[in-house]
């Protein structure tokens, strides 16, 4: 198995590298053998969530006092690599339980709300919910429709959001919406508030073992002190979207090289013309360049990490590191199951499953094409999607 071609582990401390194994062998030992069972089901296996909550992967950065783990960003990204290897729906649920709605509480928040809500988010006895797409504007958030009046007493919100991950299960939401002003704020809505449903999303053919739903408000009366107070306009969702694209960024490499690993043992194993088909030349070829884009993959990751730990990343770069690492997973999905041929879309092989998940991850948490003038704008000054 190859997963560490240019030696990276060597750029790693050692705390880094046993939480990284730790998440590993409960993968190995809690996530694989039921992933593939789940997703022909269509059933997610909601009860993994409080056991990363005892593994300390949900809310790994935000500090201990809040019941956290208070990991660093490599750390973070290491963990979110190795949820994916298993599959990245459960990479998602932990990405919106920590990026989605513990940060913005941590970040955004009273005091008051943060020891509310986040130990029990970190612990897994709360899941949460991020209320941002809506079904008339995902690339376009600034001109969302859902909106919240004062009433004196509480506030009044009204609207719809969908495609969201964790909704039907969730505990809470935090929820994006327009005041009167026309400016953007975060609410925390929780289950029981009256004229709150969370509909669920099924014949999904991706993120099949990920639980997707709708967030539908009428009327809800959501108490004052649930507002978010630090924030206001599309910078707070855009922070919160740029930590969980950035934990994207090291997931889908673990998705890509289980891919790689399994094509390249399959391929050593496989005979055809009285000989193994990793000795052709196209076989090899296709190995090789998969290990390559996602050794370069792995580097960019690991810059980026340590630019976020000194609070250096830009959104431009964490955009064009989630667009290249999911392309490159995705990339590497497709070749893997060339190299199987039909064996490649079978059960026994985690790969058509990688690449059903990838086409979901290359779009959500903003588009292949977004991402892309986005990094076009950072380098022109000329927004094209304006």
């Amino acid at each position: 198995m190859i997963t560490d071609y240019f030696k990276i582990d060597e750029l790693l401390t050692t705390e880094q590298k046993l939480i990284r194994d730790s998440v590993k062998a409960w993968v190995d030992k809690n996530v694989l053998p039921i992933i593939d069972d789940a997703n022909h089901k269509h059933e997610s296996p909601i009860y993994l969530i409080k056991e990363m909550g005892e593994l300390g992967v949900l809310g790994s950065f935000i500090p201990e006092r809040y019941g956290g783990s208070g990991f660093d960003q490599i750390t973070y990204g290491l963990i979110m690599q190795e949820l994916e290897r298993g599959d990245s729906s459960i990479r998602s649920t932990a990405s919106v339980q920590t990026s989605l709605v513990m940060y913005p509480i941590f970040e955004f928040g009273t005091e008051e709300q943060r020891k509310k809500y986040l130990p029990k988010l970190a612990s897994g006895e709360y899941i949460g919910a991020f209320g941002l797409t809506e079904p008339n504007h995902g690339s376009d958030p600034g001109s969302m429709e859902t909106r919240f009046t004062d009433k004196g007493d509480c506030y009044l919100l009204n609207g719809a959001k969908m495609w969201i991950t964790n909704a039907p299960v969730c505990d809470i939401a935090v929820v994006w919406a327009k005041d009167k002003e026309n400016r953007i704020k975060a609410l925390i809505v929780e289950k029981d508030f009256e004229g709150f449903s969370r509909p669920e999303t099924l014949k999904k053919w991706s993120l099949r073992a990920s639980v997707t739903g709708e967030l539908v408000f009428d009327n809800v009366k959501v108490p004052k002190e649930n507002l978010l107070p630090n924030i206001s306009g599309l910078k707070g969702p855009m922070m919160c979207l740029n930590s969980a694209r950035y934990g994207i960024a090291w997931g889908v490499l673990g998705a890509g090289f289980d891919c790689f690993n399994t094509a390249l043992k399959y391929s050593s194993e496989r005979q055809q013309f009285n000989k193994p088909i990793a000795s052709f030349q196209l076989i090899q070829k296709k190995l090789a360049e998969m290990l390559t884009d996602l050794t370069a993959a792995q580097l960019m990751a690991l810059r980026i990490g340590q630019l976020k730990n000194e609070n250096k990343a830009t959104p431009a770069q964490i955009s064009m590191i989630k667009r290249n690492n999911v392309n490159t997973a995705l990339k590497a999905a497709r070749e893997s199951r060339q190299i199987l041929g039909a064996m490649g879309i079978s059960g026994d092989f985690p790969i058509m499953r990688h690449m059903m998940n990838l086409e979901s991850v290359i779009t959500y948490e903003g588009t292949h094409d977004i991402h892309l003038l986005i990094t076009g704008n950072d380098i022109t000054g000329i927004p094209a999607f304006k």
